[in-house]
């Protein structure tokens, strides 16, 4: 066999999935969304997307919750990664506690917490059994807003930080120990070496943790679903519902396009802000 055709037949089998289960898809996508919903304006459905009553809530709510929640699970996963490096035994074991919840689908992490904070939940009625509630208190409706953004915070918090870990530990194990070795010796303090040594060298990992979680932030859905129902739009709920409650596909496309450029957006965001030379991390 010709050794210059081996490579492309070996990634070929990777490019045929690649293209069949995200590009064709993709682009169908974005051709219905330009389909112009029968107006004959190829912007229909994009004008009908921006006019819908919860387009802006949604919008809204989706941002808050992407500002909220990705720097909180940043500063969590690097203040988890920096007590990992100081336990001498059971690391494995604590590491693999911390990420059982990448093990939970969003859904069923939505349930959980729904279990918790809901009316008869275990939290409302252990607070009613030590007297500290009259009764049973609701949390998670459309009266108690700034409740239920906090109970999807904590949700996304608990369900998601061990992906931003996972990326953190990785990149921690790559900065040699002789750098934070020199830095005792000439006095610097621990706060000075996190943020002279540790964080420079860690600029790749946060920058690749980042883009990741912003992404999957900005594509919340299943967890909103189970606490907020249609009290707490976003952008992917109201896709869903364009699609299946409304049968509108083209707006539901144009809802899909529209979290897809957001999201290149962001990535690009952080490519730039956190643009590291490799010379100086060589």
């Amino acid at each position: 066999m010709n050794q210059r055709i081996l490579p492309y037949l070996l990634v070929a089998p990777a490019v045929v999935f690649l293209g069949a289960f995200f590009i064709v898809p993709l682009v169908q996508t974005i051709v219905l969304s330009f389909d112009g919903g029968g107006t004959g304006n190829a912007l229909g459905n994009y004008s009908r997307m921006v006019n819908d009553l919860n387009f802006g809530v949604s919008l809204r709510n989706t941002f808050m919750l992407v500002l909220v929640v990705v720097p909180l699970q940043l500063a969590m996963a690097l203040a988890m990664g920096m007590m990992l490096q100081k336990i001498e035994r059971g690391r494995e074991m604590v590491l693999w506690i911390w990420t059982i919840p990448l093990g939970v689908s969003d859904l069923a992490a939505g349930l959980v917490w729904l279990a918790l904070l809901q009316n008869t939940g275990y939290i409302n009625s252990a607070l009613f059994h030590l007297g500290l509630l009259d009764g049973p208190t609701p949390w998670l409706n459309s009266e108690t807003p700034v409740t239920l953004f906090a109970a999807i915070v904590l949700a996304e918090v608990w369900r998601a930080t061990a992906v931003v870990l996972i990326v953190i530990v990785a990149g921690l194990q790559t900065i040699p120990k002789e750098f934070g070795e020199a830095a005792e010796i000439f006095g610097a303090k621990p706060w000075r070496k996190f943020t002279r040594i540790t964080l420079p060298l860690l600029k790749p990992s946060i920058q690749s943790a980042l883009i990741l979680r912003t992404v999957l932030a900005f594509e919340v859905f299943a967890a909103v679903y189970a606490l907020g129902g249609r009290n707490f739009p976003v952008l992917v709920g109201e896709a869903y519902t364009w699609q299946n409650e409304n049968q509108n596909y083209g707006v539901a496309a144009a809802y899909a396009v529209l979290i897809m450029v957001i999201s290149l957006a962001a990535t690009l965001v952080w490519l730039k802000a956190l643009r590291t030379n490799p010379e100086t991390q060589a």
